[in-house]
């Protein structure tokens, strides 16, 4: 958990971010002969040389599973994937490591949850509330989940500045709502949930609340406990971490109401021929060999971050991504989606556009071939898109070690290819 300070200057903070760029090998690279712009960092972030030598280490030092042995290599690994566990609960504020479990990634996360908690305590006629922001992950395991057990699907809308409706929300619970699971930061708009008042709904009717946070724990300081939710969702390489992890945080009285999801070594108590016994949390949501040297990962990501400071990389952020908002708005034809980062919670480093008359992959594939890396597609927010009347956009986003170089690059390759365009339309 980050203690608040002042926000660093815009000198201070630029420092920041080269210093970040020069500890990243990937970044020093030229694409198509230019030199790297990389602005995907919504999809994936970029690893220091700290994460890719704690796995390393990993590897060559002391490869061993866990749990399972009494030998030093074993004990070595045992000891470093639960002190990993350890750095999670920290950075994220838990009560406990207990708290902690690790997964696949955010959608395996979620899907624990729905799994578990959901067939076991939903009924038919029971509401599921939602919204059409949510990233594909946090709509398609309730639909299953949904069609299984009979219960209802509402979905949250947007306020004409794009951000998500709280008066919608407020209308749509109703004493049959049982679960409010929602973004915290929307990978598309970039806009902020009011998280206080989604607790204050559903706890008014004595709902339980997920919150996907895979666009907020790696960019702004997060207390799951002052909070106030159930379970927590976040991805390992969205933070600087590497792939194949992510985890959930969970009360440790609603982790331990819920039953196993997946059975097999390590989740287990006793085991007999007929039936078995099944441990405590985190351990009984983790079946079989973990990605060990991936939590090593995690960790060494979280203990770079808390190096840094949270409050900081936040503070960065808000610079540049407010920057990136001014610089692309600027552009003739451009539209972006979400709200204004004066909007009263913000606005996330990223921009998801649109330019009149150009496909979003035509954008980027030219944007490419100047060596800017961004997104196009729908971003796994299909619905979200059919609600904007658009098949596609384009996504720039930054992360700590973007720089205003990096966001020139960008529009100045932004323009070029808009011309273009222009020309070959002539």
């Amino acid at each position: 958990m980050q203690t608040a300070v002042a926000a660093p200057g815009a000198a201070s903070l630029a420092a920041i971010a080269e210093r970040v760029r020069a500890e990243v090998p990937v970044l020093d690279q030229r694409v198509h002969g230019r030199p790297l712009v990389y602005l995907d960092n919504a999809a994936t972030s970029q690893k220091p040389l700290a994460v890719l030598e704690a796995m390393d280490r990993y590897y060559r030092e002391y490869n061993s599973n866990v749990h399972r042995g009494v030998h030093f290599l074993s004990a070595r690994a045992t000891d470093e994937y639960e002190a990993a566990r350890q750095k999670v609960a920290r950075f994220v504020g838990a009560a406990s490591d207990r708290e902690i479990v690790f997964t696949r990634n955010a959608s395996e996360a979620i899907n624990l949850v729905a799994y578990s908690w959901g067939l076991n305590n939903l009924k038919p006629g029971d509401e599921i509330i939602l919204s059409v922001a949510e990233h594909h992950s946090n709509l398609v395991p309730w639909q299953l989940i949904a069609q299984r057990t009979g219960a209802v699907l509402k979905h949250v809308g947007l306020t004409p500045q794009q951000e998500l409706d709280m008066d919608h929300l407020r209308e749509l619970v109703t004493p049959r709502t049982k679960l409010i699971s929602l973004v915290h930061v929307s990978n598309t708009l970039g806009c902020v949930l009011d998280v206080p008042a989604v607790v204050e709904a559903a706890r008014s009717v004595g709902a339980r609340v997920l919150l996907d946070a895979c666009q907020s724990v790696p960019h702004m300081p997060l207390d799951v406990q002052a909070l106030g939710v159930d379970w927590v969702v976040a991805s390992s390489h969205k933070m600087m971490g590497p792939t194949g992890i992510g985890f959930l945080w969970g009360r440790y009285d609603v982790l331990e109401s819920m039953p196993p999801w997946m059975g097999g070594g390590e989740m287990i108590q006793d085991v007999f021929l007929d039936h078995s016994t099944y441990a405590a949390p985190p351990m009984r949501f983790e079946a079989g060999t973990p990605a060990i040297a991936e939590a090593i990962g995690l960790g060494a990501a979280c203990d770079y971050l808390s190096a840094i400071g949270m409050d900081k990389v936040h503070a960065l952020e808000e610079d540049i991504g407010t920057y990136l908002y001014e610089q692309l708005s600027a552009v003739e034809g451009v539209t972006i989606y979400g709200p204004r980062p004066s909007a009263p919670r913000g606005r996330a480093a990223l921009s998801a556009f649109n330019v009149a008359g150009l496909h979003a992959t035509d954008v980027s594939t030219l944007l490419d071939n100047a060596g800017v890396a961004v997104r196009s597609g729908h971003h796994c927010t299909q619905p979200l898109h059919r609600h904007l009347g658009i098949n596609a956009s384009a996504r720039a986003s930054c992360y700590v070690y973007t720089t205003r170089a990096d966001v020139d690059a960008f529009v100045a390759a932004l323009r070029e290819t808009i011309e273009f365009f222009a020309e070959v339309g002539a």
